[in-house]
């Protein structure tokens, strides 16, 4: 299954890759028990670990939802053709994306909305193509969402020095300014309501403008949570940051207030790099959280 329904906003899961992100979980996740990874291994591989390498496993992965005759579009990954000279994992890929997007129903000019979750490498990528020798906008018709803090910090005519280092280096020159270029950004702060079933909220630590988007429609709940998440070990261990957050203790801060609120309300959370079932429900555990169960999904099969 690739698309599921919850009251009356559709999503599905449109993949651009899967596989090892070249990291172990040491370096990935510097400050997670090593016992979590170690007691986890059997049910960690294959779709979040590669037991043979001891890399870590990600999904890049648009959510694509419909929700009141709109369509959205949730982070968009990497992109083909993009110079990332310090994310060699990054660099010049050539993925059948935007074909798996018209597998699910939709061609470029048909998108209304794109919500950058925050505006790092794998989750800016598509928001532009290469046109010749310019990079252009692949949605045209669409209004893109960004957060303005994350806008401004990675512009670098601001002069941040992030965690990444030079990491996310030609990003914002090839996946953001020429979107905001022609006009079709929208630079929000705090939260933003999308409409009657989604809203956009403020859950800086990752990076500063990082977000999320809450799902609420009928009875149904749902938070897609972007890089709060990378890994279903960050549940079990919510203090556990990723070596890429920007605020460690805002970070930790976040994600546990995201994770309560999800488990207290029953939301479905929705990370952007799970593979395996893509999603889950949380429940609390003492000071901690556990898996309550998974998404309907279907686990991706391969690696690319």
């Amino acid at each position: 299954m690739e698309q599921i329904t919850l009251g009356n906003v559709t999503i599905t899961r449109v993949w651009e890759y899967f596989g090892s992100v070249d990291m172990t979980p040491e370096t990935f996740f510097p400050d997670s028990p090593k016992e979590a990874w170690r007691e986890g291994a059997s049910w960690l591989a294959p779709h979040f670990l590669d037991s043979g390498t001891r890399r870590v496993n990600s999904a890049i992965q648009t959510w694509l939802l419909r929700s009141e005759g709109r369509t959205i579009l949730v982070d968009t990954g990497v992109g083909n053709h993009k110079e990332r000279p310090y994310a060699p994992v990054w660099s010049h890929l050539e993925t059948d994306f935007l074909a798996n997007l018209a597998r699910a129903g939709v061609r470029p000019e048909d998108v209304d909305i794109v919500i950058n979750t925050h505006l790092h490498i794998d989750h800016v990528g598509w928001n532009t193509y290469l046109d010749g020798r310019h990079w252009v906008p692949t949605f045209p018709h669409a209004t893109y969402l960004m957060p303005k803090d994350d806008f401004d910090f990675w512009n670098p005519e601001n002069g941040h020095e992030p965690v990444l280092g030079r990491g996310n280096q030609n990003v914002f020159e090839d996946s953001v300014a020429p979107v905001h270029q022609a006009g079709q950004t929208l630079l929000w702060e705090n939260s933003h309501q999308i409409d009657a079933n989604l809203r956009l909220e403020a859950a800086p630590g990752h990076t500063p403008g990082s977000s999320v988007l809450t799902l609420a429609s009928g009875t149904d709940r749902a938070v897609f949570v972007g890089d709060m998440l990378h890994t279903p070990v960050q549940i079990l261990e919510p203090d556990a940051n990723s070596c890429f957050c920007e605020d460690p203790a805002g970070a930790r801060a976040t994600r546990r207030k995201v994770l309560g609120r999800a488990a207290d309300t029953h939301a479905l959370v929705i990370p952007a790099h799970l593979g395996g079932h893509g999603a889950v429900e949380v429940e609390r555990v003492g000071e901690k959280f556990a898996i309550k169960g998974w998404a309907p999904f279907a686990p991706y099969t391969e690696q690319v």
